[in-house]
């Protein structure tokens, strides 16, 4: 959606709640008669990457979802702010490995749910842990082989794998699939102790969604019921943003203190930052890539995704896409991690007489295929890149730019019939610092989930499975080698770049806080 970024907020469009009413959420706004401003008091106004689809630990998927329920919720063990990768304690009092299959918590008294639903217990991180996998959540991945929650008392638990898992510490735990909600509260929305989507029925931290305004604004405020350290700032302001240029003009026109800029960017930031302004680059552990749909008609031959593969050519898309400032990837797995790969199997710059040769072998001409991406600029640059490259070897290509919210529903079978029509897809994922959550998107239980491009293999499944189990590094790498191996042979997939994050925030306004990888950890800002 175009906005005039720097007309939203002259106009004053964050409007604070005049009240939380029982931990309820204020989705529709107020009468301007009975909303006001934060007259004193700090805000930290910030750009975000999008807008809210969800706001259910067992559903959120974007970054913004997952920043904003950081602040809402809580979670056994949080991420630390910084340049190396951390955690620390965050509900839990204390946390325990037993041994390989049981850890141990105990929680921290006085915590409580808004809306009159308690204190949290070791009931609720039961319910919150199990019901990824009683409701299937998109999530549950990233708990591997978790079994079930054992009840010491109130507040001990003990949580139980089939299997050791070794990502727990660095990816169950301290992520968005980590949360802990109330199991009162979410019984008595749903019924069944499903998916709340973007209403929380309760909190337990910091803030509380005080308003949302799909496409404006996401105002959080403080809870008056949280006993814990307090925020710095009274307010969180965010904007919703796309895309990153409209981003830079929102921080240049003072509407926003910090986000996320282009790469394109960075240069002209860092040789002449506007006044009070600091410039960050922060490694990404992301991962972007064009896939295609195996299932799709058009796409079943592997000879006819092979020659996609190599008619891509992947430093000409950087260089259009990102003013060439990212690594050319290898595959999902960051450079860093466990298990980055080298090299890929398909050269970089690919090969057109390659590409050629495969679509002869398909007996195909005169394709025409669909590309789907979000309409930020980068993304739209690489659909734009695609089209003319495959335009060579006489593939015509017709973009489809979308808006984020309906982009991030097209490959998923619960929301309709969509992923029936995707043939190319520009995609990417955000990462953590273990390798399986960059893999484990992929696996068949994902397919018309979070695995667009249909990929299915047993041996893929296997080896995803038996390298969480693994603490040798170096033994855990040759299992996420052979999977990338996979990924890239099945034709479904050409890596184009891990990314980076620069940032930029004001000085005169704010103290910064994020994970190694840029990404904002609003708990830990703090006012100047």
């Amino acid at each position: 959606m175009k906005t005039d970024i720097a007309g939203i907020l002259s106009r004053r469009n964050f409007l604070k709640a005049g009240a939380v009413l029982g931990g309820g959420v204020v989705t529709g706004g107020m009468p301007l008669s009975q909303a006001i401003w934060a007259a004193e008091g700090k805000v930290l106004r910030a750009c975000s990457n999008g807008d809210l689809t969800k706001l259910d630990p067992i559903s959120v998927a974007r970054a913004v979802e997952i920043d904003v329920i950081n602040c809402l919720y809580s979670k056994l063990i949080r991420y630390k702010p910084g340049t190396e990768w951390a955690w620390e304690l965050d509900a839990a009092e204390k946390i325990e490995k037993v041994d390989p299959t049981h850890i141990r918590f105990r929680l921290k008294k006085g915590i409580k749910f808004t809306g009159g639903n308690g204190e949290m217990s070791a009931t609720d991180v039961k319910f919150s842990f199990e019901r990824l996998f009683k409701h299937n959540s998109s999530n549950k991945p990233s708990w591997g082989s978790f079994d079930h929650v054992e009840l010491e008392d109130d507040y001990t638990g003990v949580i139980v794998f089939k299997t050791p898992y070794a990502p727990v510490w660095f990816v169950s735990l301290p992520s968005e699939s980590g949360q802990i909600v109330s199991e009162d509260a979410v019984i008595k929305a749903t019924k069944d102790g499903g998916d709340f989507g973007i209403k929380p029925p309760a909190f337990s931290g910091p803030y509380v969604l005080a308003d949302w305004k799909p496409n404006q604004y996401i105002l959080l405020t403080r809870n008056p019921e949280w006993s814990g350290p307090k925020p710095g700032f009274d307010e969180i302001r965010i904007l919703p943003v796309d895309d990153l240029k409209a981003r830079e003009r929102a921080y240049l026109a003072g509407d926003a203190d910090f986000t996320s800029i282009s790469l394109d960017s960075l240069a002209s930031f860092k040789s002449n930052p506007p006044a009070n302004t600091k410039v960050e680059e922060r490694p990404s552990l992301g991962y972007a890539w064009v896939g295609m749909n195996m299932d799709h008609p058009k796409l079943k031959d592997i000879n006819v995704r092979k020659a996609i593969q190599w008619a891509i050519n992947v430093p000409q898309i950087l260089d259009a896409a990102y003013a060439g400032q990212v690594n050319v990837a290898t595959g999902p797995i960051a450079p860093g991690l466990i298990g980055h790969r080298a090299e890929a199997l398909v050269p970089p710059e690919g090969d057109l007489a390659k590409a050629k040769e495969f679509l002869g072998k398909a007996g195909v001409s005169d394709l025409t295929l669909s590309i789907d991406c979000t309409n930020e600029s980068v993304n739209s640059a690489i659909a734009q890149m695609v089209q003319a490259q495959l335009s060579q070897i006489g593939i015509s290509v017709e973009v489809n730019s979308r808006d984020s919210s309906t982009f991030w529903t097209l490959g998923m079978e619960s929301e309709g019939e969509r992923w029936k029509d995707l043939q190319l897809i520009v995609n990417g994922f955000i990462g953590l610092p273990d390798p399986h959550y960059n893999v484990t998107w992929f696996v068949q239980d994902q397919v018309g989930v979070w695995n667009w491009e249909r990929f299915r293999s047993a041996r893929f499944d296997e080896l995803v499975a038996k390298a969480v189990t693994i603490d040798d590094p170096d033994a855990r790498a040759k299992l996420y080698y052979e999977m990338q191996d996979l990924m890239e042979e099945s034709g479904a997939y050409r890596f184009l770049t891990n990314g980076a994050t620069p940032i930029v925030y004001r000085t005169t306004q704010i103290k910064a806080a994020t994970r190694p990888d840029g990404a904002p950890l609003y708990l830990d800002c703090q006012p100047v």
